[in-house]
């Protein structure tokens, strides 16, 4: 039996270098799992659009039919959506949730974060860049109307904290407080024995300075909207790591567990 076609579920850039890193991990995603149906969508800006997709499946005798209240059956599944998305947010809990709904036999798989290894992967960019003890830390996500992005968000910084002594404060590029911008005049202001400072400034030390670690998977609008929020330094995105596709595949399987396929 042919396993369950994985879409790689993109937000989309106009910007060709983020496009090519996260075509290279759709690549990478089914060179891990060779056979895999992998297909690619996007939730804005680029198309294939999600929806366009789903409802391009190929039709599937062993799909399961609607209940009675037109759910989708979590008996089995012929196609998983697997966000390439780092948390919890409108275009997983309203996009695509309303994709897969739209097409009896597919379900949607958890984001990319947070994730114990992709903070492991910020810190190998924080270090990358030369990042010290004494540096503060904005840690840059993109942002969500959706509380649930940024308590995943807070989650990744937590895991962040258990691999580096820095002080580190999340913020967003877009619908959730603080800004990139107030967190690093937030941190200068600490930095500098401001008001703020005290025991909220952690491991901040004077002349130390303030780095925005970039928690996006690659080159784009938000990613370019931080070289100008202030900060000493911006680290390189995500991408390119191998470690996204693990995350991925292990996405789509735990959907697969949760919604074995009819034999």
């Amino acid at each position: 039996m042919n396993s369950p076609i994985l879409i790689a579920c993109a937000h989309g850039t106009s910007n060709a270098q983020g496009a090519a890193e996260v075509n290279a991990l759709r690549d990478a995603i089914a060179a891990l799992r060779p056979g895999l149906d992998v297909r690619e969508a996007y939730v804005d800006v680029q198309q294939p659009d999600l929806v366009d997709v789903v409802a391009g499946l190929p039709a599937d005798p062993a799909a399961v039919a609607p209940q009675a209240g037109g759910e989708p059956s979590a008996a089995g599944a012929s196609a998983v959506v697997v966000p390439l998305l780092l948390s919890v947010g409108y275009h997983v809990k309203v996009d695509i949730a309303k994709a897969v709904k739209s097409r009896p036999g597919t379900v949607a798989a958890a984001p990319l974060g947070p994730d114990p290894r992709l903070a492991a992967l910020l810190d190998q960019r924080l270090r990358e860049a030369g990042v010290t003890d004494n540096d503060a830390i904005v840690l840059a996500a993109a942002g969500s109307s959706n509380p649930n992005a940024a308590l995943s968000v807070e989650e990744l910084a937590g895991q962040l904290r258990n691999l580096r002594s820095n002080r580190i404060a999340p913020a967003y590029g877009a619908s959730a407080k603080p800004s990139v911008p107030e967190a690093v005049a937030m941190l200068r202001e600490e930095a500098a024995g401001g008001a703020g400072a005290g025991e909220s400034a952690g491991g901040v030390s004077v002349g130390g300075r303030v780095v925005v670690a970039s928690y996006l998977l690659a080159p784009g609008f938000f990613h370019d909207q931080l070289a100008k929020a202030g900060a000493d330094l911006v680290t390189e995105p995500l991408l390119p790591s191998p470690v996204l596709a693990e995350i991925a595949l292990e996405r789509y399987d735990a959907a697969l567990a949760a919604h074995p396929v009819k034999s």
